[in-house]
């Protein structure tokens, strides 16, 4: 089994790599930079859906693996604050997609305010907390909950949830 990643971050490669030597112990696993074709903060579920979608399919052609997964956070604006997430895609050689989202977090108001100014959450979390690349370290969910849980953790889960279709394709034939 050969599985492409669509993003050289660390934090996405140690996600799909838990998850799949689960599945697939000797699966070889290629990263590769790929462009989402989003925004670089993608601002909905829809938006980070694409991107998603968009570096899996990337991912899967460049390398010709058996499947390819895109990873993307997200921000979405509610009447509740915004929120958090994270969303993966999986994608096979016969175009079969499985989509997952990770647990959704509530911001502060004043990283929220931020986003809506057009910025991006790691810079942001990097000048709220004097840290360099937390993005590719634990991520603002990982500061937030005192490392209790991490973006790694968040992605895993999504990269379960995509894969769903995969590991038990009985349930999702038409």
């Amino acid at each position: 089994m050969k599985i492409a990643i669509g993003s050289k971050n660390q934090v996405k490669i140690a996600a799909v790599k838990n998850v799949v030597k689960h599945f697939w112990p000797d699966a070889e696993i290629i990263a590769v930079d790929v462009d989402s074709g989003v925004r670089e903060q993608p601002r909905s579920e829809d938006e980070a859906v694409n991107g998603a979608k968009n570096r899996a399919r990337l991912a899967l052609e460049r390398t010709g693996a058996d499947l390819g997964f895109g990873l993307e956070g997200c921000t979405i604006d509610t009447a509740y604050g915004m929120f958090l997430t994270s969303c993966t895609a999986v994608v096979d050689n016969n175009g079969v997609l499985g989509v997952g989202f990770g647990g959704k977090m509530l911001l502060p108001e004043a990283v929220a305010k931020e986003i809506r100014k057009g910025r991006e959450l790691g810079p942001v979390m990097d000048e709220l907390t004097g840290e360099h690349n937390i993005k590719q370290k634990q991520g603002a969910i990982g500061i937030f909950t005192n490392g209790l849980m991490t973006i790694t953790d968040i992605n895993k889960g999504a990269v379960i949830l995509a894969l769903a279709r995969f590991i038990n394709p009985r349930y999702y034939a038409s």
